[in-house]
């Protein structure tokens, strides 16, 4: 009888945990593989600390949408605010009976919170669903007797300075903030806030095995919704109607949210690189820049087209837009192991500077700058720019080549090229050998795009 009780209150226990309604999620052994990494990294008598993403505030008492920091997810798979990993090199003792060589501290379950914004972990969930031996509640740090004088090193990564204090909550992030500093602050002179980034670049740069299998889901979802809005535009649709459906699209086949906030931006504002109003109304002799990608389980996709509203090229948008595509693909080809992480972007260079000045949009080979002013690519993974080392380039990793020309109104050249702005964009996974296109069953060549422009969407039928 004494066993069925146990079984039944840990039964109990085990549903009060936080849902999780996926089934492909990173396991806990992947994260803790992770963390495995780090601790070999770490010099000998030294430890690791590694904090939660800040909540933020959207307007009075409403907050955005919670984002985990890449570096704390990568390491826990923890998806909750308010808390702080601690990574020691060797075996550690407290208070006589708490062995162990990584501490984490999390939120404690509150049912009445829980019945306004849904199931935590809490310690039971995160001991038994992430894998951690030894789980405490954040508002235990505070007293938590912990001699950091005793490490040769204490390795963490640059703190922000914009995390909100709620007085009522000793545990929050800025609590765990303050008290690690003044637990440290005696020892200040073994505090290292480079290393530890320098570590994780290099480990989040070569992406494993179950980190490409989320990365392929966020990339498809990405080309499925990329090439339902070939079909679905037309002249007279607003930006905004452009990114709503791509927008379904990533939502409809479960990505959680956009990897960043999606770019549709039709003439004159296909030659704005960040822009993000997407308020105006599309001509046709409008060019459409969509960069959009989705986020899958925190791996996100950032792929580029750039359309014609009408559905068919000009003379002179097909002349800019062979320019850019040759340019991609030449930067593509360099993206080989061993090579400069800068080889794509100075094979695009080139290309980008023989075809304006083959067309007298320059007149020196360096006036490229005008129209192509930024770089050619950038890693990819849970941040949109995920970080790396930025050296030779390994297989494993994926960066994208997404080369662009922007022509804006005013510039020094033939008004008939003004207001074009052609950027495309690609995620490419580094191999052994040639690199492999991981949007490439995406169109991008002239005669592709205006193919599947002209077939049908769904949402035409949506007025």
């Amino acid at each position: 009888m004494k066993i069925l009780k146990t079984l039944l209150f840990l039964l109990i226990a085990l549903s009060g945990f936080s849902q999780i309604y996926d089934t492909d999620m990173l396991s806990k052994d992947f994260h803790k593989g992770r963390r495995e990494a780090i601790r070999k990294s770490l010099p000998e008598n030294t430890c690791a600390a590694v904090f939660a993403g800040a909540e933020r505030q959207r307007a009075n008492d409403t907050k955005f949408i919670y984002h985990q920091d890449p570096n704390f997810y990568y390491l826990t798979g923890l998806n909750e605010p308010n808390a702080l990993l601690l990574i020691f090199k060797e075996e550690q003792t407290f208070f006589d009976s708490i062995k162990t060589n990584e501490l984490i501290f999390v939120q404690d379950r509150d049912a009445a919170k829980e019945s306004w914004t849904g199931k935590i972990m809490g310690r039971t969930g995160v001991a038994t669903k992430l894998g951690f031996s030894k789980v405490l509640i954040n508002n235990e740090f505070a007293d938590f007797k912990i001699d950091f004088d005793k490490f040769d090193k204490i390795f963490h990564l640059e703190f922000n300075d914009d995390v909100r204090d709620d007085k009522n909550d000793k545990g929050d992030l800025y609590s765990l903030i303050k008290h690690f500093r003044l637990k440290t602050a005696s020892v200040s002179t073994k505090s290292d806030n480079q290393s530890l980034a320098t570590w994780l670049a290099t480990l989040r740069e070569i992406k494993q095995p179950e980190e490409l299998i989320l990365m392929r889901k966020a990339i498809d979802m990405t080309c499925m919704a990329h090439a339902e809005v070939m079909k679905a535009l037309e002249p007279e649709m607003k930006e905004y109607q452009a990114q709503a459906v791509v927008e379904y699209m990533f939502k409809n086949q479960g990505s959680e949210y956009v990897g960043y906030p999606s770019i549709v931006g039709g003439g004159e504002n296909s030659c704005i690189l960040h822009y993000e109003t997407n308020r105006k109304k599309l001509v046709g002799l409008d060019l459409l820049v969509i960069d959009a990608g989705a986020e899958y389980h925190g791996y996100t996709a950032d792929v580029t087209r750039t359309l014609p509203v009408d559905g068919k090229f000009s003379a002179q948008e097909k002349i800019i837009y062979n320019i850019v595509l040759d340019a991609q693909e030449a930067g593509i080809k360099a993206c080989v192991p061993g090579a400069e992480f800068r080889a794509a972007h100075k094979a695009a260079i080139a290309f980008i500077q023989k075809g304006l000045m083959d067309n007298g949009i320059i007149n020196n080979p360096n006036d490229f700058i005008e129209y192509f002013f930024h770089g050619t690519s950038h890693y990819l993974g849970l941040d949109v720019h995920d970080p790396g080392t930025y050296g030779k380039l390994a297989p494993g990793s994926i960066i994208t080549v997404e080369p662009g020309i922007y022509i804006p109104s005013g510039s020094k050249c033939d008004p008939m090229w003004w207001n074009i702005g052609v950027r495309i964009e690609d995620d490419v996974l580094i191999t052994a050998g040639e690199p492999e296109v991981l949007s490439g069953k995406l169109p991008k060549k002239v005669e592709e795009i205006e193919a599947l422009m002209k077939e049908e969407s769904q949402f035409n039928k949506i007025k």
